[in-house]
């Protein structure tokens, strides 16, 4: 697997270059906009840059849509029947957290507090399923806010969670801790990576579906 970079009229497209025994090149974009050059052995790398930047208006097209589906919602309403998702539910904001005598940025405060919380725990149990299925072990979790990633794993085995993964369903939530263990074993998006993740959850396809469609109301 080879990641690439291509310059094309509006503007960089990135993506993984996957070799194999094929006759023709293809390109294929997930739900989430990552981007995979299918090619056959020993193809010029000269030959998939033209053939990316013949595609470049049709991916960047894709990679639009996929942005405004992203995009924050409107202004939440923090209020006793505010609206709030939690494992993939809709609540009213009093069912979640105590609202009496709170003012906003109280309200505001004590939500995220609840969802970091609620995630802390989830994925504290979650995790431990999936390790041992895997058979491996991170040296460290950790919580945090993010805006643009539901999860990441480093080179020194570190995994961090999005808090807002608590708005998801479990079963989402049990696909991107797959995603981000299965990086212990493979550091790129290839191949191999995605059959592992394919083996413990095979229809992930759909759980990035639902990331890219409801990602922007899992805000507070």
């Amino acid at each position: 697997m080879v990641r690439m970079k291509v310059e094309i009229d509006q503007g960089v497209i990135e993506c993984d270059i996957q070799y194999g025994n094929r006759k023709k090149l293809s390109i294929h974009m997930d739900a989430i906009g990552l981007i995979t050059v299918k090619a056959p052995k020993n193809l010029s790398e000269e030959i998939i840059i033209n053939a990316i930047k013949q595609n470049g208006q049709w991916i960047q097209g894709r990679l639009d849509e996929i942005s405004k589906l992203q995009e924050t919602p409107q202004k939440r309403a923090y209020e006793d029947h505010g609206k709030f998702l939690y494992l993939g539910k809709e609540y009213s904001l009093h069912e979640l957290i105590k609202t009496r005598d709170l003012e906003e940025e109280e309200l505001k405060k004590n939500l995220k507090k609840f969802y970091i919380t609620s995630c802390t725990k989830i994925i504290g149990e979650r995790i431990k399923i999936y390790q041992q299925q895997l058979g491996v072990k991170p040296k460290a979790v950790e919580i945090v806010e993010s805006d643009s990633q539901w999860g990441s794993c480093n080179s020194s085995k570190k995994i961090t969670f999005n808090y807002r993964l608590a708005m998801a369903p479990m079963d989402v939530i049990d696909y991107v801790i797959v995603h981000e263990l299965c990086h212990l074993i493979h550091m790129n998006h290839d191949r191999s990576f995605w059959r592992r993740v394919g083996s413990i959850v095979p229809d992930y396809k759909k759980k990035q579906e639902y990331l890219a469609r409801f990602g922007h109301y899992m805000t507070l």
